[in-house]
């Protein structure tokens, strides 16, 4: 059974037949397209942030490496 966010198949399903419903089967593929965007753009972010920590890591390493006699 495929379970995401803890819902099952059936559960998938109805989400996603509510979703047709309410916003017509034209605007599913801009809302798709929104998405998408959306989660590249938090993907981008987290990634810049992971690089400013790494690189702020390796200056503070080099700085105190430094000042060992």
């Amino acid at each position: 059974m495929l379970l995401f966010f803890n819902l099952g198949g059936g559960e998938i399903f109805i989400v996603l037949l509510v979703i047709l419903l309410f916003f017509g089967s034209k605007k599913i593929p801009e809302l798709a397209r929104g998405l998408g965007k959306g989660i590249r753009e938090f993907k981008d972010a987290t990634s810049d942030i992971q690089r400013e920590i790494q690189e702020s890591a390796k200056v503070i390493k080099n700085e105190t490496d430094i000042n060992k006699p």
